[in-house]
């Protein structure tokens, strides 16, 4: 069957008792023993739920890995996988990860866990030269967090091979139906499912997927003992979500496409990042490992300080807030917002300044969304905060 028919079905033999079409919530801490030591499968909610069970074999099953487990956050996620390694382990990562990701690394750096080093991974020379005898891991965004760059996973999958480390991949951009890592040589995917795979904005959480079962276990047994697994009533709202998610993923990468190219022809705007055009430095290697180019646009400003907050406080269909991936197109400065925990230097690095937008492009009409950037592109109007936003002005630093 087609991923789609797949996902429609997914999680629908849950119920063994009443044979629901939805799949029911579990929303039990605890399961009844039949004998000593004999259970149904599930003992203890925080190490295993049929509601979080129906959504992992999916995750695994869209991921072709060979398990997966169900985190309560995206953050959970990585720092579970984190948690794998062992003091002074060495890890080389994406200079323009997820500000969260640059966060946690730098956080144990600190403590004297592990060491990092944060690389232009599109550079297989800068790769070669990051390596360490103590080195465990590469850590992969591609497309990266907000620039969209696009790092070659099956050249860095060669690497890793012959370096004997795990290659852990964060997929949360593109969505299993747009990119499978793992078939490209991943050892680990992440994803925050709080993003396109709900698609909704009502929920937070993560999942791990695993290439090998000796990997899976490892990590299984990681959650369950950091007690990151997710609860029964978020892994629903997410099995929920997931079935539309062909459906949504074609409308974000239209809107996306047409977004992106209304920018990069608008005078106001100095570069647009997006995979999808041909303008793009990574548009060929997009087009070869990947199914599709996503929902996420990110520009440069011509303009200073005075231009972005026109920019961020003039949209009406665009929402002033961090995060992505759900049904409603949302504006934000990386800067201030998602990468605000990052060092300066580092996001200086990775080329993340002031001027960059990011755009997470809805599901809306494309008209209304272009319509709606062209007004907040014109710097001859003033800006008039309207709704939730006029509290919120004095809290952009730019």
């Amino acid at each position: 069957m087609s991923i789609n028919t797949r996902l429609v079905l997914a999680g629908q033999q849950t119920d063994t008792c009443y044979n629901s079409i939805v799949p029911p919530i579990y929303q039990t801490a605890t399961f009844r023993f039949e004998d000593i030591g004999v259970t149904r499968g599930f003992d203890y909610t925080r190490s295993g739920n049929p509601t979080r069970k129906a959504l992992e074999d999916i995750f695994a099953e869209l991921e072709g890995g060979a398990g997966a487990v169900a985190v309560n956050t995206g953050m959970a996620a990585i720092s579970t996988v984190l948690a794998l390694f062992n003091a002074g382990d060495h890890i080389i990562c994406s200079h323009d990860c997820y500000g969260g990701t640059e966060r946690l690394l730098c956080t144990l750096r600190d403590q004297g866990k592990i060491d990092v080093s944060f690389v232009d991974l599109t550079d297989p020379v800068a790769l070669i030269d990051a390596r360490k005898p103590h080195t465990r891991a590469i850590w992969v965004e591609t497309p990266s967090n907000p620039l969209l760059r696009i790092v070659d996973l099956e050249q860095v999958a060669l690497f890793a091979r012959a370096a004997r480390v795990l290659l852990v991949v964060d997929n949360t951009f593109l969505s299993p139906l747009l990119q499978q890592p793992i078939a490209l040589g991943a050892d680990i995917v992440v994803h925050s499912t709080t993003k396109y795979l709900n698609g909704h904005s009502d929920v937070v959480g993560g999942a791990i997927i695993a290439r090998t079962e000796e990997l899976y276990r490892e990590i299984a047994f990681t959650a369950n003992a950091h007690g990151t697994t997710a609860p029964p009533f978020d892994s629903w709202l997410v099995l929920r979500g997931i079935k539309t998610l062909p459906l949504r993923l074609r409308q974000h990468e239209a809107n996306a496409l047409a977004v992106a190219r209304f920018l990069e022809n608008h005078p106001n705007v100095e570069k647009v990042f997006y995979p999808g055009l041909e303008s793009h430095e990574g548009h060929e290697l997009a087009s070869r490992q990947q199914r599709g180019f996503g929902g996420m646009v990110s520009f440069a400003l011509r303009g200073g300080a005075t231009e972005i907050r026109h920019v961020l406080l003039s949209t009406k269909v665009f929402a002033l807030a961090e995060s992505l991936g759900g049904v409603e197109s949302l504006i934000e400065q990386p800067a201030t917002m998602s990468h605000a925990a990052m060092r300066p230097e580092q996001r200086a690095a990775a080329g993340i300044t002031d001027a960059v937008i990011r755009l997470s492009v809805g599901i809306e009409d494309i008209d209304d969304l272009i319509a709606d950037l062209a007004h907040a592109l014109d710097f001859t109007e003033d800006v008039a905060p309207h709704g939730s936003r006029a509290g919120v002005t004095e809290e952009l630093h730019v």
